[in-house]
């Protein structure tokens, strides 16, 4: 097994990080460059931003705070929300950023993860996947379906299938959300992270309803090549040390 990333994740609106429950009732959790700096200073072993209004809101993803954190933190930076073309991850890469996450733009037009793979590397490219387990309308084979929108629309598209299209198309890496599980802290959807790494090979990030440090075991015993959080961090329930020195201690090797 490869050393597991523990990784922060600012939601930002705005220009502000915020952080609410199934990406409703958002409440301030910060600047994001300063919070950034906290969790490099915490031993981050990335830190991903997500611009959460910027597909919904029809707004580019905020170059500004990628400049100014790439400026002060020195950790690799995810950035996604918005990305619609090539050009926009060019300017990404350019403002700082080492990879770039796709979501809603992907599922539009799938070969847009082709021509950013064959632009800048499969390395640099994380889909984003958004899913839910399906309660209503329409099942799919795996039983989860991808959302947009902050999991305000759904696609009727199979989560599992989608990861596994992505990764053939080019994606280096999937970002796994469960959108059911999100800022609850009630756990990780383990059995969603069991069934995309059987899929797929690339490196899987879980996401999605951190609340303990067992939850962050769990998800890594499930397949999770990294484990993302944000509610815990922001809001001092938990440090990236001290998740690290949880899964140390039960023999897991982290960065």
């Amino acid at each position: 097994m490869t050393a597991i990333r523990v990784i922060p994740c600012l939601d930002v609106d705005a220009g502000r990080v915020v952080k609410g429950v199934h990406f409703r009732g958002l409440r301030d959790a910060g600047d994001p460059v300063e919070l950034a700096r906290r969790y490099d200073a915490e031993g981050a072993d990335e830190i991903t931003f997500l611009d959460v209004t910027a597909s919904s809101g029809d707004r580019a993803t905020m170059l500004g705070v990628v400049e100014r954190t790439a400026s002060e933190v020195f950790v690799p930076l995810t950035v996604g929300g918005g990305v619609r073309a090539v050009e926009d991850v060019d300017r990404l890469l350019r403002a700082g950023a080492d990879k770039v996450g796709v979501n809603t733009a992907a599922i539009a037009r799938p070969e847009l993860v082709s021509e950013i793979a064959e632009r800048f590397g499969s390395q640099v490219l994380v889909l984003s996947v958004d899913a839910r387990r399906v309660t209503d309308g329409p099942p799919t084979a795996s039983g989860y379906e991808v959302t947009t929108h902050g999991g305000r629309r759904g696609t009727g598209l199979d989560a599992v299938e989608w990861a596994r299209r992505a990764v053939e198309l080019g994606a280096g890496e999937i970002l796994l959300n469960s959108m059911d599980a999100d800022g609850t802290t009630a756990g990780f959807d383990l059995e969603m992270i069991a069934d995309v790494r059987r899929e797929v090979a690339v490196p899987l990030v879980a996401s999605g309803g951190a609340g303990r440090p067992d939850h962050f075991l769990e998800a890594v015993r499930a397949g999770a090549d990294a484990v993302l959080a944000a509610s815990v961090f922001h809001f001092g329930a938990l440090t990236v040390g001290q998740v690290k020195a949880h899964l140390r201690a039960a023999g897991v090797e982290v960065r």
